[in-house]
């Protein structure tokens, strides 16, 4: 079967098409800039990437280019629409509705529109880029793989915020966290690495890169998560300042004379390490400006790494244990000069790292604790795609 995975976002669409009996990336590509002008960058595996501009005026268009693409005499990978057997569709908020992937239906669809509020960048967009692909491939059965579903596992007391319990019961307020389609990977993957049986197992997964987050799993569930309401919670990240002192937001606004909603803004778009530093959002940047003297970039990467520790430290304490720790995503799966910033920390809980081999473990697989370390830690890429593929195979063959 060949299953098409579609990720839109706010002004952007990214895809692949997956052999799913050989898990291989048979294509790929990335719409950018849809409502504003349009870009379409695609390959498929054997030929030459290639990159067009073109008018993307909304989503419906972009996945009408990416079909296109996709059939392209010269450079597509299928000779006709009738080749691709299903579409998983990632969303991002699920809320308390979704605790699995499900198979898309008129009903889906209205209890994800009932989300919106939740993630109103995304869900709106995530709906427009299902409805496109419905009315393209017209018969063709549609999965929905939500962020927060891997989630739904976590206890009240970890989801629960110490406000008034009104705003949990009439709003649904509360921690749903997200990048859950790359926690579950990660962790089922972390468990058979350290040959383990992931049920009796207590694995921390980091999720670091531009969007960071944490979390813990203990027999294969989520039982907490640095993310809350919002993907706004937890680390800071590229530009979102993760977890502050909720009272800034109005310290700010009187100092400045700024509304709710441009204090929200800045917090997002303008925080974070690029805020910190002034220097980037991009890891590398500031990896490069510490090495040349930058006192506030060193200052941001070790604001950065004490974090990550502390938010290990802390679900070590919440699982009463934890057997292994993995590094995923961009950050964490390249930046091996990260490592050893977050496992100086780490030494009460016996964790000891292997430097050569963590050098060596840079977007590749590898276990980069030494034979002796109490707990072993790890280098997993990440492949969210590749996860949605198996979660729409499995609802639809």
């Amino acid at each position: 079967m060949k299953v098409l995975v579609i990720n839109c976002g706010s002004s952007s669409l990214k895809y692949q098409l997956i052999d799913s009996d050989t898990e291989a990336v048979i294509a790929k590509g990335l719409c950018e800039r849809i409502g504003i002008d349009g870009k379409l960058t695609h390959q498929t595996m054997g030929k030459d990437k290639y990159t067009v501009d073109a008018a993307m005026p909304d989503h419906n268009a972009a996945v009408k280019f990416v079909l296109d693409a996709l059939l392209d005499t010269d450079k597509g990978a299928i000779a006709s629409l009738s080749e691709i057997d299903a579409v998983g569709h990632r969303i991002v908020h699920g809320g308390e509705k979704f605790a699995n992937s499900v198979v898309i239906t008129d009903e889906v669809m209205a209890a994800i529109e009932e989300c919106n509020d939740l993630a109103p960048l995304h869900n709106p967009a995530n709906l427009i880029g299902i409805r496109a692909c419905q009315a393209h491939m017209p018969g063709v059965p549609m999965v929905a793989v939500f962020d927060t579903a891997f989630h739904q596992t976590m206890p009240d007391k970890a989801y629960t915020y110490a406000i008034p319990y009104e705003y949990y019961e009439n709003y649904k307020i509360r921690r749903y966290g997200f990048h859950g389609t790359s926690h579950s990977f990660v962790s089922k993957r972390l468990a058979e690495l350290i040959g383990r049986d992931i049920k009796d197992t207590k694995l921390i997964v980091c999720h670091l890169g531009n969007g960071s987050s944490i979390t813990a799993v203990d027999g294969g569930k989520s039982v907490d998560t640095s993310m809350g309401l919002t993907p706004l919670a937890g680390l800071p990240m590229g530009t979102r300042s993760g977890d502050i002192d909720p009272a800034i937001l109005e310290f700010i606004a009187g100092k400045e004379g700024k509304s709710v909603e441009e204090i929200t803004t800045i917090l997002n778009k303008k925080s974070g390490v690029s805020g910190l530093s002034g220097v980037s959002s991009d890891f590398r940047d500031l990896n490069a400006a510490a090495n040349d003297g930058n006192e506030i970039a060193k200052v941001t990467l070790e604001a950065y790494a004490y974090r990550v520790a502390k938010y290990i430290g802390a679900y070590t304490a919440a699982m009463n244990g934890v057997d292994a720790i993995t590094f995923t995503a961009g950050v964490g799966e390249n930046a091996a000069w990260l490592r050893p910033m977050v496992a100086k920390y780490l030494g009460y809980l016996g964790v000891e790292l292997d430097e050569a081999a963590s050098q060596k473990a840079c977007g590749v697989e590898g276990i980069i604790s030494t034979p002796e370390s109490k707990v072993k830690l790890c280098v997993i890429p990440t492949n969210e795609e590749l996860a949605i593929a198996r979660e729409t195979l499995a609802l639809v063959k």
